[in-house]
């Protein structure tokens, strides 16, 4: 648990990889920290290892666009794709229409208020 605590909140980590997005289909179910999936309202996003409450900056190799998220979701779940944004992010960054695209994820904070957060 402290080396989790030291990878995500620590050093900066960044990782390099393709962001998609996901949104209507999963509004109002829970995601894996539990709280409900709000697509169009917040700015989360699914990621495999990072725990919840992270922030994390996302920005488009491709454009220089850049979101910043709380992670609250697991996944994705397809090869390659190293985040899967809420829709509300994904606009951010113009990922909507594209769906998928190259990004850089950097930790950048936690938000352990509304998380019970290892971060």
């Amino acid at each position: 648990m402290i080396l989790a605590l030291l990878l995500a909140c620590g050093p900066k980590r960044v990782e390099t990889g393709l962001a998609s997005w996901y949104g209507a289909e999963l509004r109002g179910n829970p995601t894996a920290s539990g709280e409900p999936f709000r697509p169009g309202l917040r700015r989360t996003a699914a990621h495999k290892t990072l725990p919840f409450g992270t922030v994390v900056k996302v920005t488009r190799t491709d454009t220089g666009e850049s979101v910043r998220v709380v992670i609250n979701d697991r996944g994705p779940f397809v090869e390659r794709r190293i985040i899967d944004l809420s829709k509300k992010a994904a606009r951010r960054i113009d990922l909507v229409d594209d769906g998928v695209a190259p990004v850089e994820v950097k930790v950048v904070g936690c938000k352990s208020r509304r998380y019970q957060t290892d971060c």
